[in-house]
């Protein structure tokens, strides 16, 4: 089993900017992929942004160029900065995990989630 504690969402305007963070503890040897995937009212969890455990990189096209995503693989931490959001970003986030050598955005183990609100 692995834990995942998120932090970092809350309510902001556009055009602003959030760090989130998430740290993995628990069963962690072998974790490749760390990422995370947003979810809107009445739509589909869909990906944001993943990163593997050699630093490759995969992101969703609507948040290129506005969202990194890092990885502290000593602390097991994932981050996730969001710079110039829009209100389309308003969703739950959640922190992902996976063990797949070839999938790194495809998760096991998920956290519940941190709510972010972009105002217009």
């Amino acid at each position: 089993q692995v834990q995942l504690v998120e932090s970092g969402g809350g309510l902001v305007q556009a055009g602003g900017s959030l760090r989130l963070s998430c740290a993995a503890s628990g069963s962690i040897f072998g974790i490749n992929g760390m990422g995370w995937y947003r979810q809107a009212p009445g739509k589909q969890r869909v990906l944001v942004a993943a990163i593997s455990r050699d630093g490759r990189t995969n992101y969703a096209d609507s948040v290129k160029g506005r969202f990194t995503i890092s990885r502290d693989s000593g602390k097991n931490t994932v981050f996730l900065q969001m710079n110039s959001l829009k209100p389309d970003d308003t969703a739950m986030y959640y922190c992902g995990v996976g063990y797949s050598p070839y999938a790194y955005d495809s998760f096991t183990y998920w956290g519940q989630g941190t709510q972010v609100t972009v105002s217009s």
